[in-house]
């Protein structure tokens, strides 16, 4: 079993910061892709940024500048540095991960999901 626990979220005020982290458990071989995307209510849920084993990284526009996502390979952890927060941020925030098993079985995961609230 794989399990992706998410931890960092909270409330925050415009112009905040919070860093969101993901950490991969479980019977893991590699983890090529790790990502984060939130959801607002009423809204689909969208990429917010990515990133893969070879350090390639992609960002929505809204985010460019302001978020930064990294990753530590040795702790199957992704994190999400957010800064200069706007409360249209406001949102339950996902981590995602494309995993292999160390049974070669691979499948993409999700976590639970951290609420994000920026507000004054």
């Amino acid at each position: 079993q794989v399990q992706l626990v998410e931890s960092g979220g909270g409330l925050v005020q415009p112009g905040g910061s919070l860093r969101l982290s993901c950490a991969a458990s479980g019977n893991i071989l590699s983890i090529y892709r790790m990502g984060w995307y939130r959801q607002a209510p009423g809204k689909q849920r969208e990429l917010v940024a990515a990133i893969t084993n070879g350090i390639s990284t992609n960002y929505a526009d809204s985010v460019k500048g302001r978020f930064t996502i990294s990753r530590d390979n040795a702790k199957n952890t992704v994190y999400l540095q957010m800064n200069t927060l706007k409360p249209e941020d406001t949102a339950v925030y996902y981590c995602n991960a494309d995993i292999t098993l160390a049974t070669l079985f691979h499948s993409n995961y999700w976590g639970q999901g951290t609420q994000v609230t920026v507000s004054s």
